[in-house]
């Protein structure tokens, strides 16, 4: 398995926010980082992201849908 990114990797990354997000930026972002998916809070940017893997956020999204 890949080595989990550095702090420097997430915070050099393209971040982004799903455009069902609340307009007053009550979400979390994600960047896409080798096999990786950073995650972090979009109302302190300043504070660290964490990295979990590409299979471990997919299994977190599919699980969200089934519950819908």
């Amino acid at each position: 398995m890949n080595e989990a990114p550095s702090d420097a990797q997430l915070a050099a990354a393209s971040w982004f926010k799903s455009s069902y997000s609340a307009a007053d930026n009550e979400c979390v972002e994600v960047a896409h980082i080798q096999s990786w998916v950073g995650v972090r809070d979009s109302k302190d940017l300043h504070r660290d992201g964490m990295a979990i893997t590409a299979a471990a956020f997919a299994a977190f999204v599919e699980s969200v849908k089934a519950a819908e």
